[in-house]
């Protein structure tokens, strides 16, 4: 396998095969922690329908209530793929592909459990405080959301590595 340009995940004396072994181990502790929450927002939204108080919400509560679940649903498909691939893949000798195919899964599913996780804030907060209040602290929140998930992780990645940083790597 052809040596990556700019990849600096190498570990002194590891195999490709190793290094792809690794990546999937570590790709796997982060579904776990992502799981666990989607799971808890899944099992909030279920019960929400059985509340007295969900047959007083209006017509875009209810709409907001039905995307929230669908991106939920959609983000623990994506968080839970990972695994099916590698079943399906599994003694093929292609864990390289597996990795990078996981990831790509990963990342879907943490935008949909973003959008899932603004839906169900902005639901509670809704049904608490005035609709104008829960949009503006939940437009915050989105913006934080957005801002440590996506634009932080996009520079952290763009800048050059520190010499500190490849040292405590390897």
């Amino acid at each position: 396998m052809p040596k990556q340009t700019g990849v600096l995940d190498e570990r002194p004396g590891e195999s490709p095969a190793e290094r792809a072994d690794r990546n999937f181990a570590d790709l796997l502790q982060e579904l776990r922690v992502t799981q666990t929450g989607v799971q808890i927002l899944f099992a909030f939204l279920l019960t929400l329908v059985f509340q007295q108080r969900f047959t007083e919400i209006d017509r875009v509560a209810v709409i907001v209530y039905a995307v929230t679940v669908v991106f939920c649903v959609g983000a623990s498909i994506f968080l839970i793929a990972p695994v099916a691939l590698h079943r399906a893949m599994f003694r093929l000798g292609r864990k390289t592909e597996v990795v990078d195919g996981s990831a790509k899964l990963a990342k879907v599913g943490m935008a949909l459990l973003a959008v899932a996780l603004v839906g169900a804030t902005l639901i509670a907060l809704d049904m608490a405080l005035p609709r104008w209040l829960a949009l503006v602290i939940v437009s915050g929140i989105a913006i934080v959301l957005l801002a440590v998930w996506y634009v932080m992780p996009e520079i952290q990645a763009r800048r050059p590595a520190s010499p500190d940083s490849t040292k405590a790597s390897k």
